[in-house]
């Protein structure tokens, strides 16, 4: 039975400021797949299949080190890694599908809990176009939404910013909604702002065959527009920064923003 896993429909937005304004926005959906319930949700729904070709798919190989290795126990050592108290509960990772063979996800989402059900952490999965993969892990802070964080930007996602940055995260966790907001400030400010939101939908096959009509070749169409804006970046003449190496470890750490109470005053 499919308990934790589900759909959700939503839309991704950026705009940018600085030095020409420029935006987008475009529908998509995402499935929220327990890493537990993988094998279930693939043994329950026709349409859907794990490692193997199918109208969706999950390939595990998509994602980490990409070596195929348990992705729950790749994500434990990362938390590991950054000193981030887990205690082995469940983890749930937001994320495009394979539509017919074929996936590209510039960000998938670990949403790490606790056995009490808690959110501990998130981890950020960036992808580019480069074939180049890493992540940001952050501790959740406080039992407060929407969750806050920052981290230094580490790895190359788009020449037209460069390394010198840091992100702001705000997100609101899975439920009837989910949303993931980044913020990326320089020097002189916030220069752009990406987010995504969905709503939840049940993960079965009748929904799966009305998203392909809805949403067609989804993940191919983002392929397009990432190239597509790239184009429009260049004929509104945004500075070019060449493709330094990527970080020598797989992940960068963040932390949490406490927020301050109503009516103080920030330092």
């Amino acid at each position: 039975m499919i308990r934790h896993s589900a759909l959700y429909v939503g839309r991704v937005r950026h705009h940018r400021f600085r030095p020409r304004p420029h935006a987008l926005s475009y529908r998509v959906f995402w499935m929220l797949l327990d890493l537990d319930e993988i094998d279930a949700v693939a043994g329950q729904l026709r349409l859907f299949s794990r490692n193997r070709f199918n109208l969706y798919a999950f390939c595990d190989a998509d994602y980490g080190d990409r070596s195929g290795r348990p992705l729950k126990e790749q994500v434990a050592e990362a938390l590991a890694a950054a000193s981030i108290d887990w205690d082995g509960g469940r983890i749930r990772l937001l994320t495009m599908p394979r539509i017919l063979g074929y996936a590209f996800n510039p960000l998938s989402t670990y949403f790490c809990y606790g056995h009490d059900g808690r959110l501990r952490a998130t981890v950020y999965e960036v992808h580019n176009t480069f074939g180049e993969i890493h992540s940001y892990v952050a501790p959740a802070g406080a039992e407060a939404y929407p969750v806050r964080q920052e981290a230094e930007k580490r790895f190359h996602v788009s020449p037209f910013m460069g390394l010198a940055m840091r992100y702001a995260f705000q997100v609101e966790p899975p439920g009837e909604h989910v949303s993931v907001a980044i913020d990326g400030h320089d020097d002189s400010g916030r220069l752009i702002t990406a987010s995504l939101s969905g709503q939840r939908h049940a993960l079965d096959d009748a929904t799966l065959l009305r998203l392909l009509a809805t949403h067609p070749l989804l993940t191919l169409k983002v392929t397009a527009a990432i190239h597509w804006h790239a184009l429009r970046l260049l004929a509104k003449r945004i500075p070019w920064w060449t493709h330094p190496a990527p970080p020598e470890r797989p992940f960068s750490m963040g932390q949490a923003v406490v927020p301050h109470p109503k009516g103080s005053t920030q330092p």
